[in-house]
């Protein structure tokens, strides 16, 4: 009976199906990130986009001193020193996703796991703003611990080699991390945390609300409370539980992606949560998983590990050295999560191997939103016909119904909600933006919702400031919000010259 049962509890752990269900969780997530800057690429980085990365590189290898691309490759990693066209754009990101979709349907090994990671790495490293999200780096790190977890070059499902159990234990600490660092930056950060408020206005002010959030909103306090209560016990008591025995790991985990599946529901945080899900996956083990994935996955998964051969200490070595990269590079991220002073999302190497995270360390109580609004007419006055620009998914239309888009992320509406906070001068890419718009520039216009003004571009531009809320139950108009004006935002950017008309 002694023998069985071991047998039993390494197949267990041995992690066949939690490297396949990871793999294909991040072969997911990698897939839309590609193909939702693919959608949006030439228009925010492109030559003739808001923030080209061809200038942007000749002033980072300025900076640098970097006197070819091998120098600027070393001291900031990317592929784009090799050059910057539209072209050369669209063909990286083309790649990314079409590896992103061999990934997603099953086929994934060192070789190609790496690549995307490059690929990626690519984009952060010249997306200026437009990356400057916790969940680029977090994918960054999980991408490049998936190159160990998988074959040099067997890209079967399940191929013959087994899972190496120190990523697999990488795997729980890179989780352990993500939700400790999302935990205690909000204690840290804003009071309404420790006195279990934050959520009265969470599903109001955040990002992009989702078409749900208006409901969570109008909960009563009691379920906000118990809301904020249920965010500590999974980012600040489960992570603990994660290197504890087989039960509690796994009921952790559970509490862990039922937390990330109520924000996916409550709004649209772009692909964080879906990649988050990712490593906690990892916490769970074979026998777990048996219960959860399709018998004939079950099967393959048992046929595999039955025929896989002794692992040797040549194909653990490679493993093993990553775990020690991994152990070198956490006290800097782990000094900073035990800070009196943590910052969250932030990197402590070029490569963004080990970071920390954190996740809304304080909560705005308004909401604040610019309107960007158009007209034809020339001269400008009380009486001029303004017409309003509608964002992807932000409000604006009281009347809109809010969208759902998570995983997918409209980069232009993160950083528009951003610059709501601030001031023309420290967001001039809108100001830059509100230019195309002068044009009716294809790429511009393709970044919001519709054109006001199809057939001919306006003479005028100008962006105004309003404060959105969630309407009342009950509301007769049938509006999902109400808004009032509170300033201009931008003052009206007219044509350099008037047209011929």
């Amino acid at each position: 009976m002694g023998g069985t049962s071991w047998q039993r509890r390494f197949a267990d752990e041995a992690g066949w199906l939690t490297r396949f269900a990871v793999l294909r969780g991040l072969g997911f997530v990698y897939a839309v990130a590609f193909v939702s800057l693919l959608n949006q690429l030439l228009p925010l980085l492109g030559e003739e986009g808001l923030t080209p990365v061809g200038p942007w590189l000749e002033q980072m290898a300025r900076r640098l001193g970097a006197r070819g691309p091998l120098e600027g490759f070393l001291a900031h990693p990317t592929l784009f020193w090799i050059g910057a066209s539209d072209d050369f754009l669209l063909a990286a990101c083309a790649l990314g996703a079409a590896l992103s979709a061999l990934v997603l349907c099953g086929y994934a090994n060192a070789l190609v796991m790496a690549a995307l990671w490059l690929l990626y790495l690519s984009f952060v490293h010249v997306g200026q703003h437009w990356y400057g999200f916790g969940w680029e780096i977090q994918l960054l790190e999980t991408g490049f611990l998936a190159i160990f977890l998988c074959p040099l070059l067997d890209g079967r499902p399940f191929p013959r080699s087994p899972p190496p159990r120190p990523v697999l234990w990488l795997l729980r600490w890179l989780t352990f991390r993500i939700m400790l660092g999302a935990g205690l930056i909000k204690l840290r950060g804003d009071p309404c945390w420790r006195d279990f408020t934050c959520l009265v206005y969470h599903y109001e002010t955040q990002p992009v609300p989702g078409p749900l959030s208006w409901y969570f909103h109008h909960l009563p306090l009691p379920a906000h409370r118990l809301g904020v209560a249920f965010n500590h016990a999974a980012e600040l008591l489960a992570p603990w539980l994660l290197f504890g025995p087989r039960r509690l790991r796994h009921a952790a985990a559970g509490l862990m992606a039922l937390f990330q599946g109520l924000l996916i529901l409550s709004g649209n945080l772009a692909f964080l949560n879906w990649l988050t899900l990712v490593p906690v996956i990892g916490c769970l083990d074979d026998g777990l998983l048996r219960r959860l994935l399709p018998r004939r996955l079950v099967a393959a998964a048992a046929r595999a590990r039955a025929a896989a051969p002794l692992p040797t200490r040549k194909a653990a070595a490679l493993p093993l050295a990553y775990a020690a990269l991994v152990v070198v590079l956490s006290p800097a991220p782990l000094a900073n999560l035990l800070s009196s002073r943590q910052i969250m999302n932030t990197s402590f190497d070029r490569l963004h191997l080990v970071n920390t995270y954190g996740a809304f360390g304080s909560v705005g109580r308004h909401r604040d939103e610019i309107v960007l609004q158009g007209t034809r007419d020339r001269e400008i006055s009380d009486a001029t016909d303004w017409r309003e620009y509608e964002w992807k998914c932000k409000p604006g239309d009281p009347q809109r119904r809010p969208c759902l888009i998570t995983p997918y992320h409209y980069r232009l509406d993160w950083l528009v909600w951003f610059a709501a906070m601030s001031t023309p001068e420290r967001h001039s890419w809108l100001v830059r933006f509100a230019g195309k718009l002068l044009e009716n520039d294809p790429g511009a216009l393709s970044l919001l919702a519709g054109n006001p003004f199809p057939d001919a571009p306006p003479h005028a531009i100008r962006a105004e400031l309003y404060r959105y809320e969630f309407s009342d139950p009950g509301d007769p108009s049938g509006a999902w919000w109400r808004r009032r004006r509170l300033r201009s935002w931008l003052p009206p950017v007219l044509t350099r010259a008037p047209d011929s008309e």
